[in-house]
């Protein structure tokens, strides 16, 4: 069974719900802890929402130097599958994983809502699932979800398709460009702010055109990579 790791740092909160989306997926989820020197052998990593360390200095900031993160990045650069999810994906900007930051959202406010995302890349190994111009929801919940770079940075993101996902109907936290999601030149690291873990059992997900809390459509990240691991 393809073994895919979930990172807890001190102050992540959403690490036992991105385990339970492995799960559903079909993967087994590995508990990492971000003192591990190693990642016990798996076949990609999760870094979940939260907010590591208190978000101190930065969200993602402190997160960056821990141990396990030594071993991310060299297993990112090697074509480690690797997602970040919220705080996960402010880790990455913080590890140069992906370029950019996130700063505190436009209005400085905390949002939390069903977010309506546009797939802009299927080719990465967290989205193959989807389709190029598929709409999808999944929750949205962040005070440091604006993400910036500059002019040269977008122009290179849209140039190569690494903007895989975009706000759609309102950009709710000032993000350039209405970027939702990114991912680096090889599609094998993705970070988003929205959290596809939310929105992956029918009862627990938004709302959708089947019913009250039925959507389920964040559970194609995690099939996406598995399908990827097996070729």
């Amino acid at each position: 069974m393809t073994r895919i790791g979930v990172v807890t740092f001190p102050g992540t909160l959403d690490d036992r719900d991105a385990a339970r989306a492995v799960r559903l997926a079909g993967g087994e989820p590995v508990a990492l802890w971000h003192a591990d020197a190693d990642l016990h052998g798996v076949d990609a990593v999760v870094l979940p929402g939260g907010f590591s360390y208190g978000d101190y200095l930065r969200a993602g900031a402190i997160s960056r130097f821990a141990p396990v993160m030594s071993e991310i990045v060299d297993g990112a650069h090697r074509g480690l599958p690797v997602l970040g999810i919220c705080n996960g994906f402010q880790v990455l900007t913080e590890a140069h994983l992906l370029p950019g930051s996130m700063i505190k959202n436009d209005h400085l406010h905390f949002v939390c809502r069903e977010q309506v995302l546009t797939v802009e890349n299927a080719d990465t190994a967290w989205t193959r699932d989807y389709a190029a111009g598929e709409q999808i929801t999944i929750p949205l919940k962040n005070q440091d979800g604006q993400y910036v770079a500059d002019e040269r940075t977008l122009d290179e993101l849209e140039g190569e398709g690494r903007v895989v996902f975009r706000y759609t109907g309102g950009n709710p936290n000032g993000s350039r460009r209405d970027i939702a999601g990114i991912s680096n030149a090889r599609g094998n690291v993705v970070g988003l702010m929205p959290h596809p873990e939310h929105a992956v059992e029918a009862g627990f997900g938004p709302d959708s055109a089947q019913g009250p809390r039925s959507g389920t459509d964040g559970l194609r990240f995690f099939t996406s990579v598995l399908h990827s691991l097996v070729g």
